[in-house]
């Protein structure tokens, strides 16, 4: 097939990436903890680490996991929020040789449970914060070493353990946990462990490119999450792929190991996750918000050092403008702002730049393919209002039902192939046989259409299309549309029962004009979207419904009364 969108390449971006210069992921790490020790890899509430503090945190937490007798191909969870504790931790499990399970904090006991059983985890790293909902479900689980983190452990003695005692004791945001200790299970604070690891030695590893780096649970929006099989070859892969793309936005940063990305995307999300390795691989550093929502305080941090890249959702993008603070922040260093995991929308775009004057980047990608898809180029000076062109050594085909791959122009589902995307689902062979085609390209569930210069645009998830008197209405456009009409703020639109044609249209509105009424939203629509398209019923509410990620819950609305 031929690759029709390398003629759309940046001049500096190679086609083509070699994820086999490294023999397993934690080479990678290590090359870069030893090669940029003296520099700083995060900053969080004004504390420094830096990649030599990264390196001896996480091989004295590696050595201690192995003290613990773990098997070889154990799986450790990590349940911690944008902290320094995440890297640390995931850099210990990998350079342990096991599997990292990515645990979103937020879960519910049943998603909890459900997860630790799926992945046969016998090991969890937690913030305190959370303990609470783990001991409602860790005696079904197979867990045996539980260790328990708490907000100011590597935030240096003074302060960390003032704001350790601040947050279980004045905002009381601990609540009351007990954890069997039955004999089979230990609980062992996060710090002791480290000095307990600090006198052991971190044998090497042992692990392949063929060997499971992690297990990243898909967002279950159809069922009971699932979690994709992520080799160390995949992600190597996905890091390269970044780089390969991203590093031609950042020339003029001189010296890459200054970059400052935002870190306010959760470190459990394939998105910043991946970002935080590309990290790793620059020596680079990160800028940690570990409470994104408190739009206040993340402002005050973006105002106290230049930053050069901030990955965001849609709805964290339109956030920000909304909030009053933000026009005083400082963007003349902004070189990257990457839009990912939801559809980006025009009007959000636009403000965006006339407000920083970085253009919006739209990318695409999965947890099944380590994030790594389809992105705009970050030299771009304007919204495309597509998800732009398969990254370095990234096939695209866009597909029929049965497989067979469509002309350019044609819709149809986009299923991807490349070095990034997983082997498959834990555990679950006939959901892995479904997710492939016969010749190898993973099929996405996205519906698109990719143009001649190899830019694919979305036109929607396939669950989600509406279907409006026998015409297929796909709600990313509607949305799309909405977006631009005067006082809107964001919106969302679902099919709902209509005896007449099947399904109608109902938008979901969150306006800043008081003044907006459903009259008008519904006259703008009928200006700019043709009669089958335009929404039978309008609703405004004060917030839509999200995910811990920020992306909007669409059946939530579906189901709303």
């Amino acid at each position: 097939m031929e690759k029709i969108w390398l003629k759309s390449y940046p001049q500096d971006v190679p086609h083509d990436i070699e994820p086999n210069q490294y023999r397993s992921l934690t080479a990678l790490l290590e090359e870069s903890f030893k090669k940029h020790a003296a520099s700083p890899y995060t900053v969080c509430m004004d504390r420094w680490m830096s990649y030599g503090q990264l390196d001896s945190l996480s091989a004295a937490l590696g050595a201690w996991l192995q003290s613990r007798g773990l098997e070889s191909d154990a799986r450790v969870a990590i349940m911690l929020p944008n902290i320094p504790q995440f890297s640390v931790t995931m850099s210990a499990v990998l350079r342990a040789g096991y599997t990292c399970v990515n645990v979103n904090p937020l879960y519910t006991a049943r998603e909890l449970e459900h997860q630790l059983k799926d992945s046969g985890a016998t090991a969890i790293v937690i913030l305190e914060n959370f303990a609470h909902t783990l001991s409602e479900v860790v005696s079904k689980t197979q867990i045996k070493h539980v260790v328990m983190a708490s907000m100011g452990d590597l935030l240096g003695f003074w302060y960390g353990n003032w704001l350790t005692f601040a947050v279980r004791h004045l905002a009381k945001m601990v609540p009351a946990y007990k954890l069997p200790l039955d004999g089979v299970r230990s609980v062992t604070a996060f710090n002791r462990a480290i000095a307990e690891g600090t006198s052991m030695s971190l044998k090497p590893c042992q692990a392949t490119m063929d060997s499971i780096a992690f297990l990243q649970y898909t967002g279950g929006t159809t069922g009971l999450s699932k979690g994709a099989v992520l080799t160390h070859r995949n992600v190597i892969a996905a890091v390269l792929q970044a780089e390969a793309w991203f590093t031609p936005a950042l020339k003029d940063v001189g010296d890459i190991r200054n970059t400052n990305s935002i870190a306010a995307l959760p470190l459990y999300h394939i998105f910043a996750l991946s970002l935080s390795l590309l990290a790793v691989r620059w020596g680079s550093y990160m800028t940690l918000i570990p409470n994104p929502r408190d739009f206040g305080k993340f402002i005050e941090v973006l105002k106290k050092r230049p930053f050069h890249m901030l990955p965001a959702v849609n709805t964290l993008f339109n956030a920000l403008l909304q909030h009053p603070a933000f026009k005083t922040v400082d963007f003349s260093n902004l070189r990257v702002s990457q839009a990912g995991g939801m559809a980006a929308s025009e009007g959000t775009a636009r403000h965006w730049l006339q407000a920083t004057g970085c253009p919006m980047i739209e990318g695409w990608g999965m947890s099944e393919t380590v994030a790594i898809g389809t992105n705009n180029p970050p030299t771009n000076k304007t919204f495309s209002g597509t998800i732009g062109l398969p990254l370095p050594s990234v096939d695209i085909a866009i597909k029929d039902d049965d497989g067979n791959s469509l002309a350019v122009g044609e819709s149809g589902e986009i299923c991807i192939r490349g070095p990034n995307v997983m082997v498959g689902y834990y555990n679950q062979a006939e959901e892995t046989q479904k997710a492939f085609t016969a010749d190898g390209f993973m099929r996405t569930g996205d519906v698109g259409i990719m143009d001649e210069r190899g830019y694919t645009k979305i036109v929607d998830r396939k669950k989600d299309m509406i279907i409006v008197s026998g015409f297929n209405v796909f709600p990313n456009e509607l949305e799309n549309v909405i977006s631009l009409c005067p006082g809107v703020v964001e919106c969302a639109a679902v099919g709902v029962s209509d005896a007449k044609q099947g399904e109608a249209i109902k938008v979901f509105v969150v306006k800043n004009d008081s003044t907006l009424t459903e009259d008008d939203v519904a006259k703008y629509c009928r200006q700019n979207l043709t009669g089958y398209k335009i929404p039978k019923y309008i609703e405004f509410r004060d917030e839509l419904p999200k995910s811990n990620v920020g992306k909007i819950l669409r059946r939530e609305l579906r189901s709303a009364k």
